[in-house]
């Protein structure tokens, strides 16, 4: 895979992008590409924009130097736009986006890029969520890393990927680790039990429960086996049981 990012502060992505993500890169598993919009300026002051026709706040980014800079990379692919006016992201996505063999995200700042550029090259705008950033820089590494977790060879453990909160719909739950016991506050003992069928019922029926209480937008749109439901009663019953 190649990633290609057109940016005014590519340190900004660079700097974010660390962990497992960042070894991706290292190792070649991935490939990153970090253009600086700032080296194809048309003009002799070396800016990259101007100020909006009609009249209105703020500065546009131009089309002439987003697009000498678009094309300059061999394979573009998706041509991506972050941006408030986008669909917003969520797992499926990230799913979606992680298959794809070539992929360009292009980060704006100001008060937007020239429309035309957006006609003309842009498959696709994504918007991270509904406020408003100071560029897009911060969208674009939020996007690649959640699509670099669903890249083989990236994440070590794939089973991990696979029970990430919303993976399957729902939040991931309740997770414990060393002392089993801290400050009168206990381990659930079924975790301690070694018996691993119940063990996971236990963390089906948690998870159900956590996404209901946490995020009850989420709950009411999955469609629950009769064994879930069975599940879910059985975690609330040991709820109160306590």
């Amino acid at each position: 895979m190649n990633i290609n990012v057109i940016s005014l502060f590519p340190e900004i992505i660079k700097a974010s992008l660390k962990g497992l993500v960042g070894k991706a890169f290292d190792k070649k598993i991935v490939e990153l590409e970090l253009l600086d919009l700032k080296e194809f300026s048309h003009n002799e002051y070396g800016s990259v924009d101007d100020a909006p026709y009609g009249g209105g706040e703020g500065m546009i980014m131009a089309i002439e130097p987003l697009e000498s800079c678009l094309n300059t990379i061999k394979e573009t692919g998706r041509v991506i736009y972050l941006s408030p006016q986008g669909q917003v992201f969520n797992q499926t996505k990230a799913i979606e986006l992680s298959k794809l063999e070539n992929i360009t995200f292009v980060c704006g700042r100001y008060e937007g890029i020239d429309q035309r550029f957006i006609d003309k090259y842009v498959d696709e705008e994504i918007s991270i969520g509904d406020y408003i950033l100071s560029g897009g820089e911060i969208a674009a590494s939020v996007v690649i890393d959640a699509m670099m977790r669903n890249k083989n060879s990236v994440i070590g453990n794939s089973e991990s990927v696979k029970n990430d909160s919303l993976s399957k719909g729902r939040l991931k739950g309740h997770v414990y680790t060393r002392p089993n016991a801290y400050k009168n506050q206990k381990v659930p003992k079924i975790l301690l039990s070694g018996d691993h069928k119940m063990i996971e019922e236990w963390k089906i029926g948690n998870s159900l429960w956590v996404t209901r209480e946490k995020r009850p937008d989420l709950f009411k749109q999955l469609q629950l086996s009769e064994k879930e439901m069975i599940l879910l009663r059985h975690y609330e019953d040991s709820i109160k049981e306590k």
